[in-house]
């Protein structure tokens, strides 16, 4: 999610002019988006009720197997809920939904108890440690807030964005992240958070409060299953997404899915998910910080890009949704450019691969972007720029589409570096 001062706003789409291909090759190729993201937000649905599974066991028996169960179910959960971005920027449905399950980063003083290192105060922020965790009443601005029992309102309507301040995450996969791993503090040192299981332990809490932990806990995650099955419901063969798009015309939804793609190559994904952490080499820019999976969230956002492009997704029980797609109508109006799109997915997934396995050899991304790693620095950059290379080739579909210029979401840490260390 695009934040503070290295905001750049999204420009709005461009008029259009007509495709050369057949209208129903154009209505076939918007069909078969439409059903890659409904399959998305399935699987992650599907996924996220797994999670929830797993977090109901490590609540009614903590110990370290149901939190390594939980840890590792949460994972999972990632891996097709990161996919589905290729939906933001171009669809608003999806770009103003996305800030209740995925907003980053946190001050996860907010939810929980924190290191003495955090800090008790900032100015930007008065729940900065409102810890609701330990804490049945809140000021929030002029409003004492009633905070004894744990509800979805609480945190959706009282708590996610409380005062307007965007670090204020109450809701979603981080919040969750945060309530099953802790705090990350090994700074870009080796190490992931390393909450300890009897933090939820009724018989030998640790750190207090545990079973207010857990109803948060629990809380939180049936909220996300809310929100994923809302958005399902959206892209459903008759749902509001799905409905939408098709009403427009076939040229119009083309051109969203190629904003999508170029605003989460370039700006979003390039820039403030991962240039912008390696020109201040600071871990908390990192995605998944508190359990060092940033790796695989980066991989699975190319994964759901190159998905839209072909036409083509493997779901997570094996099957594969495919049909008309991008590609075909690029192909079809210039071979040129659909070789060099081609050619730039496959070598940015490469360079996502590239720091995937050296993640899970052993060196987490946090550390890959430290401040005197010259090697893991110089992996992270490749990634971005095949990233960037990737978004300019999708520039050139536009033009091959017969498309106006789209304006892909910027951001500071690539078109301005200087005004990152302002």
């Amino acid at each position: 999610m695009i934040r503070g001062f290295f905001a750049a706003s999204l420009v709005a789409l461009a008029v259009i002019v007509s495709l050369p291909a057949a209208a129903s090759d154009k209505a076939a190729v918007v069909d078969t988006y439409t059903r890659i993201a409904h399959a998305m937000y399935e699987d992650s649905s599907i996924r996220g009720k797994a999670l929830q599974s797993a977090v109901d066991a490590l609540i009614a028996k903590p110990g370290a197997e149901t939190m390594a169960a939980a840890r590792e179910a949460w994972r999972a959960a990632r891996v097709p809920y990161q996919q589905t971005e290729a939906y933001r920027f171009g669809n608003p449905v999806v770009d103003d939904w996305e800030g209740k399950v995925n907003a980053w980063p946190l001050d996860e003083g907010l939810i929980d108890y924190v290191a003495g290192s955090y800090g008790k105060a900032n100015e930007d922020n008065a729940l900065y440690t409102a810890n609701v965790v330990a804490n049945t009443s809140l000021q929030i601005g002029t409003e004492k807030v009633d905070a004894s029992r744990i509800t979805k309102a609480l945190l959706q309507e009282n708590l996610h964005e409380a005062g307007g301040v965007e670090a204020n995450v109450a809701t979603g996969y981080h919040a969750i992240e945060f309530l099953l791993w802790g705090q990350d503090l090994n700074g870009t040192g080796k190490g992931a958070g390393d909450r300890p299981w009897t933090d939820y332990s009724t018989s030998g809490c640790t750190n207090g409060n545990c079973a207010r932990r857990a109803e948060y806990l629990k809380t939180v995650t049936s909220l996300l299953i809310d929100d994923l099955e809302w958005m399902v419901a959206q892209w459903a063969p008759g749902g509001e997404a799905t409905k939408q798009i098709k009403s427009e015309s076939a040229e119009t939804a083309i051109a969203r899915m190629l904003t999508g793609l170029g605003s989460l190559s370039y700006g979003e994904l390039a820039g403030e998910r991962m240039q912008l952490g390696l020109l201040l080499h600071d871990p908390e820019e990192e995605h998944d910080c508190f359990s060092d999976n940033t790796h695989n969230s980066h991989f699975y956002d190319q994964a759901g890009m190159q998905a839209v492009y072909l036409g083509s997704y493997t779901r997570i029980d094996g099957s594969v949704v495919k049909g008309p797609a991008l590609a075909d109508l690029v192909e079809a109006k210039a071979p040129a450019v659909h070789a060099e799109m081609t050619a730039r997915l496959d070598t940015t997934t490469a360079a996502m691969q590239a720091i995937k396995s050296r993640a899970e050899a052993g060196e987490a991304y946090d550390q890959m972007i430290g401040k005197g790693n010259a090697e893991g620095n110089a992996v992270v950059q490749a990634a971005i720029d095949a990233l960037k290379g990737q978004a300019k080739a999708i520039s050139k579909a536009v033009a091959a589409l017969g498309l106006k210029p789209i304006d892909f979401e910027g951001s500071d840490s690539l078109d301005s570096p200087g005004k990152v260390f302002e």
